[in-house]
C-alpha cells in the first residue's frame, strides 16, 4: 500500500473547503427562503433553481474538489478525468435541486423531507464517489466498506437536515448558524469518504493522463465566482421585480399611494375655493343628478311709441282777449 496525503498544502485546505461549503449554504439557504416569500410557482421555481447551484454546485462541488486540491500521493502523480469530473457537478445540483423542489411546494410534511433528504443524499454520494472515479493514478483504488456506509448515511442525514433547515429556517443569525452546521457536516462526509481509500501500486503502469490538480484551481475560483454573482443578479432583478409588480407580474401602485377615488364636489373645494350662494346651488344640483334648467323664452319687446314734438312758443301761448 501506499502512502496518501490529505492535507498537502495544510491547514489551508481543509479551511477553504470549510469556508466554500459555508458560503454555498448560506447562498442557498437564502434563495430557498425568498422562494418561500414567492408570490407565484414560476418565481419559486426560479428562487429554488439558483438555490440549487449555490448549495449543489457551491457548497458541495466546490468544496469537494477545493479539498482534492490537498489530496496527493507521493509515488504516483494525480490527474483528474475532466468528463467524470463535470459528471459528478451535474450529479450535485441536479439531485439537491430535485430536492428542493419536493420541499419548496406544498405543505411542509416530515415524510417528504426524508424522501427529499433521501434523494439527495444519493446524488451527494454519487457526486463524489464518480469524482473520486475520475482520478487518474499509477495504483488501484480500494475502499473500505465500513467507511464507505458511513459516509453516506452522513451524506443522507445531512442533506436531510439542510433541506429541513431550507424550509424551516428565517432570519440571519438562523441562516448562519444553520450554514455553519450544513458546511460542517458537508466537510465530514468528505473526509470520511476519503479516510475509506487505500492505494495500492500497480507495477509498471503507464503514467497516468488527465488534468492537473493545480489546473483545477482555475475552474474552481472562475465558478465560485460565476456563482457568487449569479446569485447576487439574479437576487437583485427578483427583489426589483418584486417591489414593483404585486404577486400576478403586474405593476402596482406606490407603497403609499391610495387608492382612486370617484371625484366629488368636495375635491373642488380646497378650503381655499369660497363659492357663490348661486354657484352651490347650481354645483349641488348637478352633484344631486338634476340638470340645468334652461330658461324660458324672452318676451319681444312692442314698438316704441313716437315722441310728440313739443309746441312752439306762438303755439303755447294762449289767443289775447281785447277788453269792451
Amino acid at each position: 500500500m501506499a502512502d496518501v496525503h490529505h492535507f498537502t498544502y495544510g491547514a489551508y485546505n481543509p479551511i477553504a473547503a470549510y469556508l466554500l461549503a459555508f458560503l454555498g449554504s448560506f447562498l442557498g439557504l437564502l434563495c430557498t427562503g425568498r422562494a418561500r416569500d414567492a408570490h407565484n410557482r414560476s418565481r419559486r421555481n426560479r428562487w429554488l433553481a439558483i438555490a440549487a447551484f449555490a448549495l449543489g454546485g457551491g457548497g458541495i462541488w466546490l468544496m469537494h474538489f477545493s479539498a482534492m486540491l490537498g489530496f496527493d500521493v507521493p509515488v504516483s502523480p494525480v490527474r483528474y478525468d475532466l468528463p467524470l469530473t463535470l459528471l459528478s457537478l451535474a450529479f450535485s445540483v441536479v439531485t439537491v435541486g430535485v430536492g428542493l423542489m419536493i420541499v419548496g411546494h406544498g405543505d411542509r410534511s416530515v415524510a417528504k423531507t426524508l424522501a427529499a433528504g433521501l434523494l439527495t443524499g444519493g446524488g451527494v454520494i454519487a457526486m463524489h464517489y464518480t469524482g473520486m472515479e475520475g482520478i487518474r493514478l499509477s495504483a488501484t483504488i480500494h475502499y473500505n466498506l465500513v467507511l464507505v456506509v458511513a459516509s453516506g448515511l452522513i451524506a443522507v442525514a445531512a442533506s436531510t437536515v439542510a433541506l429541513w433547515f431550507a424550509v424551516s429556517v428565517q432570519g440571519w443569525a438562523r441562516v448562519t448558524g444553520a450554514a455553519a452546521v450544513m458546511a460542517l457536516a458537508v466537510c465530514g462526509m468528505h473526509y470520511t469518504g476519503m479516510a475509506a481509500m487505500s492505494i495500492e501500486l500497480t507495477p509498471g503502469a503507464p503514467p497516468a493522463g488527465g488534468v492537473r490538480p493545480l489546473t483545477m484551481l482555475v475552474p474552481i475560483i472562475l465558478i465560485t465566482t460565476a456563482t457568487i454573482v449569479g446569485v447576487a443578479l439574479s437576487a437583485l432583478q427578483a427583489m426589483t421585480e418584486e417591489e414593483f409588480t404585486d404577486g400576478a407580474g403586474s405593476p402596482k401602485r406606490g407603497v403609499h399611494a391610495e387608492p382612486p377615488q370617484p371625484w366629488t364636489v368636495k375635491h373642488t373645494s380646497m378650503g381655499a375655493m369660497r363659492l357663490t350662494p348661486a354657484a352651490r346651488a347650481v354645483a349641488a344640483g348637478r352633484a344631486a343628478g338634476g340638470s340645468r334648467p334652461s330658461p324660458g323664452p324672452r318676451p319681444s319687446p312692442g314698438p316704441r311709441p313716437s315722441p310728440r314734438p313739443s309746441p312752439s312758443p306762438a303755439q303755447a301761448a294762449p289767443p289775447a282777449t281785447s277788453g269792451s
